[in-house]
This record gives structure tokens, sequence and C-alpha cells, in this order.
């Protein structure tokens, strides 16, 4: 086996043994047909030239000409005068037996607009500032930065943290106890992982909550206790296990606050019964009220590791979260995090210190409230003018809100199919529960995930679907 020389940053691992001398024309046409049918090398792709291949491979140049020249008189390969020879297009092979039952038809088409919940809009990332501190860091990052590196993070983002968090949410941190990493799903992960560790057999979340918490909490060998939640937050007579995870600024995805007295009492219960709470501050950079709702770390930083993300605030692509965790954590899920990866990304945490230190982020962020914020208010118009049987819950924070009606209205299902045909993808609030139903329908509309230049559009669709659905046609 051989691997295939760079031609404008391609490099291509061919199942090719040259040993032979005999029918190697042959044997490289083969394994670059074989290449170019499964997709390894796509429409238009630029060959390296025959002297090269020759080279690497160590045969005649000869053979390699001749080679390309059986591909192109198959309509496999082009000469294009200047650019070389190029791959004409994929011939994938239709395998002649599909097993199992072909997917729906509507599970195939591409749909035209996306309300899913949990992302924000992605073309709002603040491409500028972001490669002005690329651009900054390059230029002064230490040598020592480009090694391996604390597996808490960069200290100067820890340092940058530490502050923000103080400052924007009045978490009660240190450098010391802040730990980076590659996004909430890596940190609740490294949190099971210790609590396991340390003999917690189960971990109460909140019933409905994101799917994926379960399935890390599961993965680490804990068992996962459903507590209901109503208008006031998670049920604390329910909680069960040695630790509790919560979204109390804006839950997901019923998008209630968690009430003080409800704070209290959680609180009380990590004290009494020695567990620990897992706060995942989610949404609260974007709260719309006057008075944006704190942390609930500063009520016991002893009980409490919390953890951010930049998932929501610039994308999810970035992979940067941290963790802020009691004194006699700091070693556990460092130990954890050691095992896990070594450490998270140098460069990229640094290039977010910049931008703290800057005030860019700051700024990104208060620009991206307020656009979230007239989302979130079309919506609400939208929702009185085309579905008055049904209401918003949730929509004091955050980039989702949830559209509830009565069990006597539409079945969730049905409206869900009812968006497909206007191609829109919605969520229902059914894919959340952990526990059997009947539960009460709803659609968790992520209304920050649309691009700026489709959500006009998106909204409008989402608007005939809601006047189809309950009742006052458009």
């Amino acid at each position: 086996m051989s691997t295939l020389p760079r031609a404008h940053t391609l490099d291509l691992h061919l199942d090719l043994d040259l040993r032979q001398r005999r029918g190697r024309r042959e044997q490289l046409a083969a394994a670059l047909r074989r290449a170019i049918e499964t997709g390894r090398l796509p429409p238009g792709a630029r060959l390296p030239s025959s002297r090269s291949v020759a080279v690497e491979f160590g045969i005649a140049r000869g053979t390699v000409v001749a080679a390309y020249h059986l591909l192109i008189a198959e309509g496999h390969l082009e000469t294009v005068q200047g650019s070389g020879t190029r791959v004409v297009g994929p011939a994938r092979p239709t395998p002649r037996h599909v097993r199992g039952p072909a997917a729906p038809p509507e599970s195939r088409t591409p749909l035209r607009y996306t309300f899913r919940p949990g992302m924000p809009d992605v073309t709002l990332f603040p491409r500028g500032a972001w490669t002005r501190s690329t651009q900054h860091v390059l230029k002064t990052v230490p040598a020592e930065a480009l090694g391996y590196g604390d597996p808490r993070g960069r200290i100067e983002l820890r340092r940058a943290l530490a502050d923000y968090l103080a400052r924007s949410r009045g978490v009660s941190a240190h450098p010391d106890r802040i730990v980076v990493c590659h996004g909430f799903t890596q940190a609740l992960g490294l949190i099971a992982t210790v609590l396991a560790e340390h003999g917690v057999a189960g971990v109460s979340v909140e019933n409905p909550c994101y799917p994926l918490f379960r399935d890390v909490i599961e993965l680490a060998g804990l068992r996962v206790h459903p507590v209901d939640v109503d208008g006031n937050g998670l049920l604390p007579a329910d909680l069960r296990g040695g630790a509790a995870v919560v979204t109390p600024i804006h839950q997901y995805p019923s998008g209630v606050n968690l009430s003080a007295e409800r704070r209290r009492a959680l609180v009380d219960w990590a004290r009494d019964t020695d567990a620990v709470i897992v706060e995942d501050d989610y949404d609260s950079e974007f709260q719309y009220g006057r008075q944006r709702v704190g942390t609930l770390q500063p009520m016991a930083p002893d009980r409490v590791v919390y953890a951010g993300t930049t998932s929501k605030t610039l994308a999810p692509g970035i992979r940067l979260s941290w963790l802020v965790v009691p004194p006699d954590w700091v070693e556990r899920i460092t130990t954890a995090k050691r095992v896990a990866d070594r450490h998270t990304a140098a460069l990229t945490q640094m290039v977010l210190a910049d931008l703290l230190l800057s005030g860019a982020y700051d700024r990104h962020v208060r620009q991206c409230r307020d656009h979230y914020r007239r989302r979130r208010d079309q919506l609400g118009r939208a929702l009185a003018e085309h579905a008055p049987t049904a209401w918003l819950a949730g929509e004091s924070a955050g980039l989702h809100a949830l559209i509830r009606w009565s069990p006597d209205g539409p079945a969730e299902e049905e409206v869900i199919r009812a968006a497909r045909r206007e191609s829109v993808l919605v969520v229902g609030l059914g894919d959340y529960w952990g526990t059997p139903g009947p539960h009460a329908p709803g659609l968790v509309i992520g209304y920050g995930t649309p691009p700026r230049h489709a959500f006009t559009g998106a909204l409008e669709a989402l608007s005939r679907v809601l006047a189809r659905c309950f009742g006052r046609p458009g």
C-alpha cells in the first residue's frame, strides 16, 4: 500500500502493491478507479503529475501516463489545459441489493428551513473580532503555549473567565478552580466519571431534558433519575442520588426559571445529603427581562459545579466550555481531563481570552441579545395571529421557546408532519421526556437557529403551519 503524493493539499491512500513489475498500469488504474468510485477522489480533484507519481511509486513515468490515459478513455478523468488531470465526476456504485426497508420519502428530502433548538445563528459569528484576536495571539503567543500544557487550561483564559464570570454572572470563581473543556458534553462526561469513581450511583436530571444528558450519565455507569419540572422548575422533593443536573436560568426545553424557593430547597437537599449540584448556566447570556437572574453557584460554591460554554454565544464548532468546581473537586476533575484528552486546544483558548479582555466578547453578546429578542417578539406575534388557541412558554430568555396547546388540539406528530410538508423542521416536546407518557403536546422552537437571510421565510412557513393546524387559515 502506498500514498499518492500531495496535489493542492490532496493526499490519497491507495491500496496498491507494485512490487510485481507486470500489470503495473492496470494496478494503478484500478486503484485510482476505486478511489473515484468510492468518492475518495471527489469531482474536480486534481491528480498529481505523472512525474511525481512515478517518483513516489518507483515506476516508469510512461506507466503512469498510460494509466491516466486509460481512465480518461473510460470517462473517469479529463485533461484540462493549464490545470492538469482532474476527476470528471463521481461514479459511485449503486448497490445491487439494498438491505432493509428504504427510508421514507420525507426523511430523504432536505428541508428548506429549520427551527431545531439548541443552536445559535452561526452567521452572527464575529469573524472580524475573531480574526483580530487570532492575529494578536499568533504575534504574541509564547512558544511554550504550543506544547503540552496544564489540563485545566491556559492560565490566560482561566484568569479572564474568572473576571468575566464574577462580573457578568456573579460566580464565585478563582482561576485555580476553573477547568476548560471541549464543549459541555465533555464537561458533563468528566463530571459523571468523577461521580462514578467516588461511589455515586445515581444522578437526578430534569424531566423533560436534553436526551444527551441522560446518555452521557448512563455511559459513565450511573443511574438516571428523572425529576419532573413544573412552572417553577424541578421538584426538589423528588430528588434522588448523589448529584443533580439542572438548568436553572432557562430550563431546557420547557424554558422555565427555577424559582428562588426551589433554589433554596435544592441547595438544602445537596447539603443534607452530601450531594453535588451541576449547574448548566444554559442561555444565561440571553435574558430579555430588565433584571437578569443570577446563578445558583454563589449560594453554595462548595456544592455546585458550575458549567458555561461558548456554543450559543459564538458557535458550537468552537468547542469551548468551562467548569468552576469546588476546591475539593479540582484534583479529581483535572485528572479526568488529563486522561480524556490531556487539555483543550491552547490557541483557541488564547483567542477567547483575548476576546474577553478586549471587550469584543461582551459587545458581541449584547448585539446577539438584541437580535434574538427581536426574533422572539416576531415569533410571539406570529403565534398570536395564526394560532390563537396555542400559547408561547419559556420565552423570557434563550434561543428557543415552547409552543404549547391543549391536549384536545392536534397531535404533536400531526403538527410536525404538517411542518415537513412546508419544508420546515420542528422538534416535538415528546423527544425530551425521560418517562413514559402520555405527556402534554408541544413544539420546541429554536428561533435562534435560522440564518439571518432565511429567518423571515422560515417564520412565514411556520405561520402557515400554525394556521393550518390551529384553525385560522392564512
